[in-house]
């Protein structure tokens, strides 16, 4: 137990090295009295949803809280309450941060790219840090509570995913439906610029990058990050008989040595005096990957007196940058899928779609098979076809590898959204066209950048919810799953289908969201006809208050669906089927998120290949035509998709943690 000293330390220090990073982002300059103006009314939108949201998440919590007392018991209950609460925490100063760090991104770089990649990256450094901080420290001091009672502790992962699931789905819907709404009328129709003052969605476009892509993501990769660990401590419960209690505090010490690696990766980027930014984000993370394996390979051979366990933290590290890679191969510009999407706009909307939709399902095939030859790597290098729960426990470790240095991939996905706002801001301040031309350069990084941190959530989603399923099975006694048992087969289709439901009501409740915005801004541009003159002012708090309502609104169903979907079924028709449940779930949900989030990003950079120069550049008919399948995209690539990573952990881990329910009551239809 002497040993969980170093993952509370470490998480520590990420509190404290976030803190003096958000005080110094603090003492920067603002700017001039208009890019005040305007970033105040981006940061109280964005404070104003988070706040909303938080009450309507209080309601569930306290009702979920109540439920798992009684039936359960009041340990898991209270796990539960500590994940949810960090999990809000850890959104709630990630974005208090963004939201300040923003407009001195903007107003940096007036002086130079280096000033402003430095706050812009900052910001996205205290999202991390908080995520890993908070998580690891929450984890270790349950560990230290409970004695490392897994009943217990996986209370505190369900508190993070079903926080990271109402969050991501909520943020998703209000940001896509303003971006939506301000590409639909204000780009495609009144013919005006992206984040031009004129178009009255454009402040609930920027409150959106900060509510989806900075306290969404943020929880998101919370859950993943404490899932993976909590996943492997349960595992190890169960392999520590025979390869000694090490196997409980490994996972644990994996993730203290990524912070430290992650500290260092994000001070060399900090201290990056070159003018490109994708090369300092680069060398930061590189730098980190490596460091972590090293301090790792001592690790496990302090614990162990062997590396055989090193194997899949290697793997996946690999298979996770891998991922990434293949990520940006199928959603850059600089390679021939987006382009050909891009070519594919001169024949209209309709062949532009088609194509994006192809090269989305393509991009399912090459990560599979990594994730994959992963999972054979781990399970058999470390002698699963001997030992099957210790070849287990090593998948899950293969997860904890992957996001071992969650801190500086978070930091790099978060920097995105902050320069993304840092360039409306320039925009709508009217800052000399050099200033927006760096934002802009900070931006398309960060859409890079954004792509690779996906490919990181789903491999490790996979492996993570793998790993959960593993830990179900053992709970509820089951030695295998028989798919000839029309229960299990029955619970397979459930689950399989469960994610496309999934998907249609997330894109549904952006399409009724964006609908609603886009007839606001033509009523606006309507009824004062001197807004796209410049000489009245759009009302943009009105569509700050269309997003946040319906984002709301229609966050509810999917995430309740999420929850109830795995003690339904297991109550109803028994453990097994809630096994072919989650097996159908992960599958599909899989196959989705690289679909979904692939086909975004390809639309998204085909769209801006052409406003690039190519095919007749803005205004062009392929333009016009890529602005649809953009549009289309973009609920794809930041809602449902990304959505579909906690789904599939978010029902493992209902199913682990009401494991003693399902037990005592499932079946009760065949009883």
């Amino acid at each position: 137990m002497e040993l969980l000293i170093l993952p509370l330390i470490c998480g520590i220090i990420s509190l404290i090295f976030l803190s003096i990073l958000a005080k110094n982002i603090t003492k920067e300059k603002v700017g001039n009295e208009k890019m005040k103006e305007i970033a105040t009314a981006i940061s109280e939108g964005a404070m104003a949803f988070l706040k909303k949201e938080y009450k309507y998440l209080s309601v569930f919590i306290i009702v979920l809280f109540i439920f798992m007392g009684i039936f359960l018991s009041i340990q898991a209950a209270c796990a539960f309450l500590v994940g949810a609460l960090f999990s809000m925490a850890s959104g709630y100063v990630g974005m208090k941060t963004a939201v300040k760090a923003n407009v001195r991104t903007a107003n940096a770089a007036k002086t130079g790219i280096k000033e402003a990649l430095g706050i812009a990256f900052s910001g996205g450094s205290v999202m991390g840090l908080c995520v890993v901080g908070l998580g690891i420290i929450g984890i270790t001091i349950l560990v230290y509570i409970f004695n490392f009672n897994i009943e217990y502790i996986t209370g505190f992962g369900l508190g993070a995913s079903s926080i990271a699931l109402f969050a991501r789905v909520g943020g998703g819907i209000y940001t896509k439906a303003a971006d939506v709404g301000a590409d639909l009328v204000g780009k495609v129709e009144a013919g005006i610029p992206e984040d031009d003052p004129r178009n009255p969605a454009v402040i609930a476009d920027n409150v959106g990058d900060n509510v989806g892509d900075v306290a969404g993501m943020g929880a998101d990769l919370f859950e993943s990050y404490v899932g993976s660990i909590i996943s492997a401590i349960t595992l190890g419960s169960f392999v520590a008989v025979s390869i000694g209690n090490n196997a409980l505090i490994y996972p644990l010490i994996l993730s203290a040595l990524g912070i430290i690696s992650s500290l260092i990766g994000i001070l060399i980027v900090k201290a990056y005096k070159g003018e490109k930014p994708q090369k300092a984000l680069n060398n930061g993370t590189t730098v980190a990957g490596f460091l972590a394996l090293i301090l790792s390979s001592g690790a496990c051979k302090y614990l162990f007196d062997s590396l055989t366990l090193f194997i899949p933290v290697v793997v996946g590290v690999i298979v996770g940058i891998a991922i990434g890679k293949i990520t940006e191969i199928y959603t850059s510009s600089d390679y021939k899928f987006v382009k050909k999407i891009a070519k594919e706009c001169e024949t209209g909307a309709a062949t532009n779609i088609i194509e994006g939709l192809a090269v989305g399902m393509k991009s399912t095939v090459v990560p599979i098979i990594l994730i994959v030859i992963g999972i054979i790597i781990s399970y058999i290098g470390c002698g699963g076809m001997k030992d099957s729960m210790i070849g287990l426990y090593s998948i899950a470790l293969s997860a904890v590898g992957m996001l071992s240095t969650t801190a500086i991939t978070i930091a790099v996905d978060a920097y995105g959204p902050v320069a993304d706002n840092a360039g409306g801001i320039a925009e709508m301040s009217e800052l000399p066209k050099e200033v927006r031309e760096i934002t802009d350069k900070l931006d398309s990084v960060g859409n890079t950048t954004a792509a690779i941190g996906k490919g990181f959530a789903i491999g490790s989603a996979a492996l993570t919810a793998l790993a959960l399923f593993a830990s179900y099975t053992q709970a509820v006694n089951l030695e295998s799953i028989n798919l000839l048992n029309p229960l299990t087969l029955v619970g397979v289709l459930i689950g399989g289908m469960l994610p496309f439901l999934f998907g249609a009501l997330t894109m549904e409740s952006v399409g009724k969201a964006a609908g609603e915005m886009v007839e606001e801004v033509r009523k606006q541009f309507r009824e004062k006809p001197g807004i796209l003159e410049g000489e009245e002012k759009p009302d943009y708090a009105r569509c700050v208050e269309i997003s946040t309502r319906a984002a709301l609104k229609e966050m509810i169903l999917p995430g309740v669906i999420a929850v109830l979907a795995p003690i339904i079924v297991g109550i109803l028709l028994g453990a097994e089927a809630l096994a072919g449940l989650i097996a159908g779930g992960v599958v599909t949900g899989v196959m989705l998120a690289i679909m979904m989030s692939n086909s975004g990003g390809a639309w998204d950079n085909a769209k801006k290949y052409i406003e690039s120069g190519v095919y007749g550049g803005k205004g062009s008919d392929a333009h016009k035509a890529c602005v649809v399948g953009d549009t289309v995209g973009d609920p794809f690539k930041d809602t449902s998709g990304p959505s579909m990573n906690i789904l599939i952990k978010l029902m493992t881990i209902v199913s682990l943690v009401f494991a003693p329910l399902i037990v005592q009551f499932g079946g009760i239809l065949f009883k």
